[in-house]
């Protein structure tokens, strides 16, 4: 009897249970079907080792907090299912029902419409799932070989753990509702309306302006200090002070524009008599402002939560595309080694902060050293032993081959170099990049290197040698953005340097940036390089500072076996006269850095698009469950409206403008935050490319308008509803 009483209710009461349903649907959803991803990886035929297993671990925890935030919207969402259903409890008491059968009928009704939403969401999720698979290989950059059908075991599980828990959560609040509520509370619930004050609409205004004011402010000190990323050391807890003032600024901000809100809308509107006087546009905003006072903190939460969605959706998937589109230039050859040289400042710091016994066996480098006898199996070179012990020898695979030598651009022996970004902007009147902000580019300087080995990788790459004179040089970078701007800008003014006592011209107008690269690498290896002429190098004696091997393996060997076959390459260090000019650094290959981006690329998307998505869900829910409230609280007005002659379309309109108002505010709020942190962000990644959000902010909106848009349209159909239903009930006091 009971259970059949709990499915009529719940038919009966379909429109209340709407916005609860469909939540917990979705959460339902996006908790199976990101938690598949372990198998996703499988068929998309990803074979790096530990992937699946380290994407999955994090998305799974990352769902413990997702949980929680949507076991809080359950809750917000159940409290509004309670408020319109009290009167109809208290009737079941009145009636002689004990509150244990009420209370066991509403546990009825929570297990009917959540096994309703996990059974839905299970199933949507499925398909979901199998469609991720094919998003799954587009990210990775793999071809789905053998697709079939599968079910994750271990995502159904944790998706039920996390709906018990959110069941369990909800059904005690609600006995604990049942319980302490008095049965002539329940029985007048509907006649105690929320108490509505209306503020002062000149303190209000005041305050509105005080939040302009403090958010603008907050927009400068973000765009002209940037994030505290850019900082150096010594500034850089002074940068996160005033990024935190800057963030307590925006904050309080945010939170001031929504409280003055309800003062400024009725003067603007009252201005405008024209507007406030026409039709029912004097009551709706009435309502909007008694209504903005009542939540206008959770309008600052929701703004700022939309702020956070935005941003990490759009700058996660922007910074993982960059990335992915610069690693061919990145890495131009199968393999890459490189050898960082001893300078003045290495030794110094050995001997006082390291072990002064280690640096005697030190030498300050004053030549390069050829790097690919050791890797030939001449010279001091290790055993190269993979991890059965069998001889290892990369001659074997290597076939075209250059090293590139990079000069600090200071004799040996010195310190102060003769080409620094600051002074090729000084000379062209211009700023300072802040690509170059909080790095050791000045006290660096750029590189050198000699123009026959730059001309022998571009012929490895397929492009012509560029004769560069006696006195003439080049700049390139391979980090592109505003780098290779200020670069090329450089070169194209005619713009000389002086290097050694040598005055050099340009010998092209613009930075090459296609084949800069100097070793295989994620973000890139060249932060500015001058390439000069063999001749003039020889003169200069500057301070050697690295060297790069860069092989390319034999034509028509697999890369496979290849890279499997150096994969544990270990080689001694070199010696001159006994003593260690310098120290062999990162030995890595193409294939293992594609790998290991597509790896970061992956993961960084896919906690973009979870995280954007739940906290989307989660405000569009609040906002939602809110308006429905206020629908509620409000059913005596509309229905009064109707008895004095208001037909049902100016009704609706006003239902319309009102949650219009409370759905579109907050998401503007949070739009102009995002559009000022996503231009600060975008000038950052500039130092690794030009970063395009376009079709990241297209897919973004497609997102959020799927989400924010269907909560808005479900609400405004579930108010409208209500609103009929109240006034189509004769009123008795």
């Amino acid at each position: 009897m009971l259970c059949k009483l709990a499915w009529g209710n719940v038919r009966r009461a379909g429109r209340d249970y709407l916005v609860y349903l469909l939540t917990l649907t979705l959460g339902v959803t996006v908790f199976y079907a990101f938690n598949t991803i372990s198998m996703q990886v499988d068929i998309a035929g990803i074979d790096e080792e530990g992937l699946a297993q380290v994407m999955g671990s994090i998305l799974g925890d990352l769902t413990y907090f997702l949980a929680g935030v949507m076991a809080f919207l359950m809750v917000y969402a159940n409290n509004f299912i309670m408020k319109r259903r009290k009167k109809e409890f208290g009737l079941y008491q009145v009636l002689g029902m004990g509150r244990g059968r009420v209370a066991t009928i509403m546990a009825l009704e929570t297990v009917i419409v959540s096994v309703v939403a996990f059974v839905a969401g299970i199933v949507l999720g499925v398909g979901l799932s199998q469609l991720m698979t094919f998003f799954t290989a587009s990210l990775f950059k793999t071809q789905i070989a053998n697709f079939h059908f599968f079910f994750s075991v271990h995502a159904f599980n944790l998706t039920l753990a996390c709906m018990l828990v959110m069941f369990v959560l909800t059904l005690l609040l609600n006995l604990r509702a049942v319980r302490r509520t008095k049965l002539i509370e329940l029985m007048g619930a509907e006649r105690r309306n929320e108490s509505i004050k209306t503020r002062n609409p000149w303190i209000a205004i005041a305050i509105f302006a005080v939040g302009v004011v403090l958010v603008g402010v907050a927009y400068y000190r973000l765009l002209r200090d940037g994030f505290p990323l850019t900082a150096t050391d010594s500034k850089l807890q002074e940068a996160m002070n005033q990024f935190g003032i800057t963030t307590a600024m925006v904050t309080v901000g945010t939170f001031a524009l929504f409280w003055g809100l309800s003062g400024m809308l009725i003067k603007l509107l009252q201005s405008l008599r024209g507007v406030y006087w026409r039709g029912l546009n004097m009551f709706t905003v009435r309502q909007l402002a008694a209504k903005v006072n009542t939540v206008c903190f959770s309008m600052g939460v929701i703004a700022m939560l939309l702020f956070l969605a935005i941003t990490s959706v759009t700058c996660g998937m922007s910074i993982a595309n960059v990335m992915n589109e610069n690693l061919e230039r990145y890495n131009p050859v199968d393999v890459s080694q490189t050898y960082a040289y001893y300078t003045p400042d290495t030794l110094d710091y050995y001997k006082e902060y390291v072990n002064p016994s280690e640096a005697d066996r030190m030498v300050l480098a004053d030549s390069t050293v050829d790097l690919y006898p050791a890797w030939h199996g001449k010279g001091k070179s290790a055993g190269n032993n993979d991890e059965t012990g069998k001889k290892v020898n990369i001659a074997d695979v290597a076939g075209e081959h250059v090293q590139i030598d990079s000069y600090l651009s200071y004799p040996v022996g010195g310190s102060n170099p003769s080409v620094t970004p600051s002074e090729m902007c000084k000379i062209m009147g211009e700023k300072l990049p802040k690509a170059f902000g909080g790095s050791n580019a000045d006290a660096m300087g750029l590189y050198v290197t000699p123009a026959s080995q730059y001309n022998k990788l571009r012929q490895m790459m397929g492009e012509e040698p560029v004769h560069i004179g006696h006195d003439q040089y080049l700049l390139t970078c391979d980090m592109g953005g505003e780098l290779v701007d200020m670069y090329t800008k450089y070169m194209a003014g005619g713009h000389a340097l002086t290097l050694g006592g040598h005055e050099l011209k340009p010998a092209t107008d613009k930075s090459d940036e296609d084949t800069a690269a100097i070793a295989n690498s994620a973000m890139g290896s060249n932060p500015g390089t001058v390439v000069v002429s063999d001749e003039l190098l020889s003169q200069l004696n500057l301070q050697p500072y690295s060297s790069s091997l860069l092989v390319n393996y034999k034509q028509g060997m697999d890369t496979t076996e290849a890279d499997e076959s150096i994969k544990y390459t270990l080689l001694d260090n070199l010696l001159v006269d006994g003593k260690e000019p310098g120290s062999w650094g990162t030995f890595i290959t193409r294939s293992e850095m594609y790998a290991q981006a597509a790896q970061m690329n992956g993961l960084i998307s896919y906690l973009a698009i979870y995280i954007g998505f739940v906290l989307v869900v989660a405000c569009a829910a609040i906002l939602s469950i809110q308006q429905l409230s206020n629908v509620a609280d409000g059913s005596r007005s509309y229905r009064v409206l109707a008895q004095i002659g208001c037909d049902d379309r100016q009704i609706r309109h006003s239902v319309m403008a009102q949650q219009a108002v409370f759905f579109l505010f907050p998401l503007a709020v949070g739009l102009a935050h995002s559009f000022v942190a996503l231009k600060v962000i975008i000038e950052l990644v500039s130092i690794f490319g030009n970063m395009s959000i376009g079709g990241t902010v297209g897919l973004t909106c497609a997102i959020f308008l799927a989400a924010y848009g269907g909560y808005f349209l479900v609400t405004y159909l579930m108010s409208t509803g209500m609103v009929q239903a109240a006034i189509a009930t004769r009123y008795s006091e």
